[in-house]
């Protein structure tokens, strides 16, 4: 069984490729800090580099950025290149099945709020529009999180 479940952070913005068959591929790395603090009280991190693959790496390149929340559950891959230099280097990685976009309500509040804007200086002025997509919501009403029965 090879089952990996993670819960960290982005250390930077997910980087979205195009490889040569057409396949959308994104990368990104998620800082976890360790349960247990070194002798002199300081907490280490782990940094583990994750890809992603088509609809999904498309989402992660759109919707996160450095710092994001995320959950991540896939598989531990590692593969082999040979660097410029002619050594040969080994990269472990995950493999992600599943991205889940984990960041605060009140932290993606202030990341639509910057895309409202930025929408509304593309010259669109439609009231309605969604901030976070920035497309129209026709008739549709935003409902709270405790109100939803699941």
């Amino acid at each position: 069984m090879n089952k990996v479940i993670l819960i960290g952070r982005l250390t930077k913005d997910p980087e979205l490729r195009q490889i040569p068959t057409g396949a959308s591929c994104t990368t990104f790395t998620v800082a976890i800090n360790r349960t247990y603090a070194s002798r002199d009280g300081e907490r280490a991190a782990d940094f583990i580099p994750v890809i992603t693959w088509n609809k999904s790496a498309e989402n992660c390149a759109k919707y996160l950025t450095k710092g994001s929340q995320v959950g991540v559950s896939g598989r531990l891959q590692t593969r082999s290149y040979t660097a410029n230099d002619g050594s040969r280097r080994i990269i472990t990685e995950v493999v992600a099945d599943e991205v889940e976009f984990l960041t605060p309500k009140s932290e993606r509040m202030s990341q639509q709020t910057t895309q409202r804007s930025s929408y509304q200086s593309n010259n669109y002025s439609n009231n309605d529009a969604d901030p976070f997509f920035g497309v129209p919501v026709d008739g549709f009403e935003e409902i709270d999180d405790l109100d939803v029965p699941f």
